[in-house]
């Protein structure tokens, strides 16, 4: 348990480029709002 307190013991197996990753999850979360938009706007004419 002591170990895991040490934080020079700590091995960061996979960096990451937080700026991508802050990119990426805007980038799909717009996307899947937008479609959600578009399936709203052509069922709301459907339905007229």
């Amino acid at each position: 348990m002591s170990e895991a307190r040490q934080p020079e013991l700590h091995v960061n197996e996979e960096p990451r480029n937080d700026f991508i990753d802050v990119g990426v999850g805007f980038a799909v979360s717009a996307g899947i709002f937008f479609t959600i938009g578009i399936i709203a706007t052509i069922l709301s004419v459907i339905a007229k």
